[in-house]
């Protein structure tokens, strides 16, 4: 029996790796991406390259139509970064952060259950470590992934009864473009800032530049997390969630969760302090 998986975000990053991963261990992969250099990539790499921008329902019903009636596993990843401090972000950027992340993934679910039911496959919602732990700077961005953490524990049960298991995987720092992608989209959105708080943003601002080129040298190799999908997609008994993460960064990240929120608060400004000086 054929094995179909979807990836939605499959042009680079952990949407690539997982791709070129699951094509590997000899599933049909139909790799959905918006651009078209992108979509020529994934053609040429044996993969069914698909058209698909989540936000877009006719892109949606025109990926339904061209995909098997009975999916083994849907793996949303397709995913925006916006970043920066919350009082100089624009609105509508957080509002295309949730339209991407959190809507985008949920038509996307909308619109392949009926194949996975078929199948009785499985759903790999793409979260992060910032759906566990809020960090200043990426406020934006951690609004869509707590909200993904939502999703994912009303599905797993809601879908229970129909054989569809539904599995969160939390990166931690990936070093994909997303980082520089991220950094360059701040730059053309964030407001100036209000008079007499220049000093402690332009401080931040530095601090997000200096992070997100740590991640983008530092962080996971995508293929890393490839493999997590890989276990949530076959693991006759899967976790709910994974955590894929440096080990230090993991321990850091339980740590921060179960201190008392003025300790916490105090680590982490020490911490951005360090990073913008």
């Amino acid at each position: 029996m054929e094995r179909s998986i979807l990836i939605t975000g499959a042009g680079s990053g952990i949407g690539l790796a997982t791709a070129t991963l699951l094509k590997a261990r000899g599933f049909t992969v139909y790799a959905g991406a918006r651009k078209p250099e992108d979509l020529k990539r994934l053609e040429a790499l044996g993969l069914i390259p698909l058209p698909l921008d989540v936000t877009r329902p006719e892109d949606l019903a025109q990926a339904q139509e061209a995909i098997p009636e009975a999916l083994f596993g849907l793996v949303a990843n397709a995913g925006l970064a916006p970043a920066g401090p919350l009082e100089l972000v624009p609105p509508e950027v957080v509002e295309e952060g949730l339209r991407v992340n959190v809507l985008g993934t949920l038509r996307t679910v909308q619109a392949f259950l009926p194949h996975l039911r078929r199948g009785r496959g499985r759903i790999v919602l793409m979260g992060s470590v910032s759906g566990l732990l809020a960090l200043p700077l990426m406020g934006p961005y951690a609004a869509s992934k707590f909200a993904l953490e939502a999703l994912a524990d009303a599905l797993r049960v809601e879908l229970a009864p129909f054989g569809v298991k539904v599995v969160l995987v939390e990166p931690g720092s990936v070093a994909t473009p997303i980082w520089g992608r991220s950094l360059r989209w701040a730059e053309g959105y964030l407001l100036p800032p209000p008079p007499g708080t220049e000093g402690v943003y332009g401080a931040y601002l530095e601090a997000a530049r200096r992070m997100a080129e740590r991640n983008a040298k530092g962080g996971l190799p995508p293929e890393r997390v490839a493999e997590a999908v890989l276990k949530a997609l076959t693991h006759p008994r899967p976790r709910a969630r994974y955590l894929v993460a440096h080990p230090a960064r993991a321990r850091e990240v339980r740590l921060l969760r179960l201190l008392p929120e003025a300790l916490r608060d105090a680590l982490i400004l020490r911490v951005l302090r360090r990073l913008a000086h």
